[in-house]
């Protein structure tokens, strides 16, 4: 309510035009460009603005609809996370079904609500290529037998919570072992709820083969969610997802295009079965990794939900039938095996990014995911971040926190025009099963990912702890060592007493009935295979999916800081070859007057792992030269300010070649007009802000005799 001193406050400040604020901004850059200074260009074809004003977000569609409702941009549900937040779901690894129960069993005792297990898909370690001494990050579980199965449900009530199977090619087997441990446990099917993880698309772009012949991978998805309609209707079948094109370096509308081409594809294919696209997609899930860009991934989530409900509009779905769930995955493009612990914090953001956009589900990967298993401390750090953000920061007690936000809306539309923008491209030609085929989507993708590359080799994309404030010295965390031999072996002996402890026969006749079954009658024996005890191989080898008609360039995992950790291992190495990587940095002058410049110096050369000699400060050139050739170092950096390099740079440089004509000697700086002088003084190089870090370092290292290794 408009109140006197209200009005009076306002008229005494009134309200400052756009222009009026870009012309005071201009006039504080002096000469700058407005620009190319107060724009930041991101790699989703936009650039995020200095300052967004309700004029910005006008013509956004979906602005004025109410959470639950029209374009759903506002959230999924009408009442937010006030009935209930999203869903904890973890993911768990372990070999055996039985150690994988223990785990769940304290996850859930501490709040975890939606059990998210591995099964038969391509390790995430995202290991370097130099770690090859350190265990994967992830065990995925072997699960062969509906007794198995029971292993793991041991104890669990899983009509209570929800479960998430990563299951991979093995999708419709893993189906039948669950249904038939759910019956024998006792439990009613139709309360189940989760996800079972069929992804035939997402496992070409992992493995780079389509699990099966397409026709009859097709046939038995469309069977399948016919079924699991009567038999467990709360269980969604197919789990669209993004991890993939995210971890090789994708931007974010590259992944959101995906998701939605990934998801008309399935739906076009199981119409020609005779589903509706009603009925596809209330038996799916999106599942997206998160970015590191706080904003945009909020924004993405938001934007995710519109397009969803573009694309149901196009296939006449009922409006109340349009929701659909979104799992989110903190990513490991920006993950670190240096400094591992900072991992913690880019989780948590992560994390918020997608609580705040309004995500269904969750998992925060554990800070140590990429370099080794995860323990009972990095998996309750990583689980309580949801509590935190639950309980503490309060994100249950709001709905679309981002929601007015001028921000927020413009680039939640931004997000979703760029991301429509490319699902047509990827719809002109030909679908998501063409572009994967003919390699056009990796080479768009390779394309980001080499600008992004770039970009951090430059040091211009900062990786806290690895290209920009290492820890010099730092050691890693140590492994666990997991003897998958012994796993191995025991797996194996367990699965044949299995074998002999069942009624051969029947499991026989079961599958025969399998192999000639078609439709319900073919989902009815597929189950009944299982509870007579046939292996999770042997219901899938009757299923009979055919062998694989389609293959592509796979999307392998990649990682921003890969460049940097290699020079990193190669240092290392080098130093155990006793041929320690030396550079000495020459301080002229007292510290005062270059402290900066000689600071950002040493980050320079230990973002690559090389020591740096930068205690002392030289007042004499004399002191400098001799300090030189005592510390064994055949790499020499002069450091100081302009002032002293305009006296010192020539006679100092000319001073150490002819103390040692084979040293190398850098100057910390931009040689502007100076350099043709400088070089014929004897300089070589010049480190500053313009120079490629890593092509730089990896030179140097070479020089030094180190064999560095990385992916390409």
């Amino acid at each position: 309510m408009e109140t006197e001193n209200n009005r009076r406050l306002l008229e005494e400040f009134a309200p400052h035009s756009y222009e009026e604020w870009k012309e005071a901004a201009v006039q504080l850059l002096k000469g700058r460009s407005f620009e190319k200074t107060l724009f930041t260009p991101t790699y989703e074809g936009f650039s995020l603005e200095p300052i967004y004003t309700g004029e910005t977000v006008v013509d956004f569609p979906g602005q004025a609809d109410p959470p639950g409702m029209g374009t759903r941009v506002r959230g999924s549900r009408i009442e937010g996370y006030l009935g209930g937040g999203w869903l904890i779901s973890q993911e768990l690894s372990a070999p055996t079904a039985r150690e994988l129960n223990g785990i769940a069993l304290k996850e859930l005792e501490n709040g975890q609500n939606e059990l998210n297990i591995w099964l038969d898909l391509p390790s995430r370690s995202g290991r370097s290529p130099q770690a090859d001494d350190r265990s994967p990050g992830v065990c995925g579980l072997s699960l062969s037998t509906a007794r198995e199965m029971r292993d793991l449900l041991e104890g669990i009530h899983p009509e209570m919570i929800s479960l998430y199977f990563q299951s991979g090619r093995s999708a419709p087997a893993l189906y039948a072992l669950l249904l038939a441990a759910v019956a024998e446990g006792g439990s009613d099917p139709a309360k189940l709820s989760g996800c079972l993880g069929m992804d035939p698309l997402g496992w070409l772009a992992e493995r780079g083969e389509f699990p099966g012949e397409r026709a009859r991978t097709y046939d038995i998805m469309s069977e399948l969610i016919r079924f699991s309609e009567a038999k467990t209707p709360g269980l969604q079948i197919v789990d669209v997802q993004g991890h993939a094109y995210h971890n090789n370096g994708a931007s974010s509308v590259q992944e959101m295009a995906a998701l939605l081409a990934t998801a008309v594809t399935y739906v076009r294919e199981m119409t020609k079965r005779g589903l509706s696209a009603g009925e596809v997609v209330s038996r799916m899930r999106l599942s997206a990794s998160i970015g590191g860009n706080f904003f945009l991934e909020i924004a993405k989530f938001r934007a995710l939900r519109l397009l969803w409900n573009r694309v149901m509009e196009a296939f006449d779905v009922p409006q109340e039938a349009r929701r659909v769930h979104l799992h989110a995955r903190t990513g490991q493009w920006n993950k670190t095996l240096f400094d591992p612990y900072v991992n913690m914090l880019r989780t948590t953001t992560e994390a918020f990014s997608a609580v705040a956009g309004g995500c269904d589900s969750l998992h925060v990967a554990p800070f140590d995911e990429i370099l080794r298993e995860s323990d009972a401390f990095s998996r309750r750090i990583a689980r309580n971040t949801h509590a935190i953000l639950a309980e503490e920061c309060g994100m249950t007690q709001v709905i679309d926190p981002g929601g007015g936000s001028w921000s927020v809306e413009s680039l939640t539309d931004k997000m979703a025009a760029e991301a429509w923008r490319r699902f047509q491209d990827i719809e002109s030609r030909g679908g998501m099963t063409e572009v994967l085929k003919t390699g056009w989507f990796a080479e768009a993708v390779a394309s980001v990912r080499e600008e992004r590359r770039k970009n951090i080799q430059r040091r211009k994309d900062v990786i806290l702890g690895t290209n920009t404030y290492p820890h010099p010295g730092e050691s890693l965390p140590p492994s666990r060592k997991i003897d998958y031999t012994a796993i191995g072996k025991g797996l194996v002996e367990a699965l044949a007493a299995a074998r002999r402890s069942r009624d051969a026969a029947a499991v026989e006749g079961a599958l025969a009935s399998l192999r000639k079954g078609s439709g319900k009658d073919r989902m009815e024996a597929m189950v009944a295979a299982a509870s007579a005890g046939a292996t999770l191989e042997e219901v899938m080898e009757a299923l009979d999916p055919g062998e694989s008609d389609l293959s592509a360039e796979p999307f392998v995992l990649r990682r921003g800081a890969e460049d940097f950790e290699a020079l990193r291992f190669a240092a290392r190495a080098l130093k155990e070859r006793g041929r320690r990587p030396l550079v000495h940095q020459l301080n002229m002058g007292p510290s005062r007057r270059y402290r900066n410049r000689a600071d950002w110096t040493s980050s320079f050369f230990h973002a690559a792992g090389i020591e740096v000699l930068n205690e002392d400060d030289y007042l004499e050139r004399s002191d400098a030269v001799r300090a030189a050739m005592e510390s064994g170092a055949r790499y020499m950096i002069i450091t100081s300010d302009d002032e002293t390099y305009a006296e010192e740079v020539v006679p100092l440089a000319r001073a150490l070649k002819e103390a040692d004509k084979d040293l190398a000697v850098f100057v910390a700086g931009a040689p502007g007009e100076n350099e043709e002088s400088w070089r014929a003084a004897g300089v070589d190089d010049f480190v500053h802000l313009r120079v490629n870090n890593y092509l730089f370092n990896r030179g140097l290292l070479e020089s030094m005799g180190a064999e560095i290794r990385t992916h390409t």
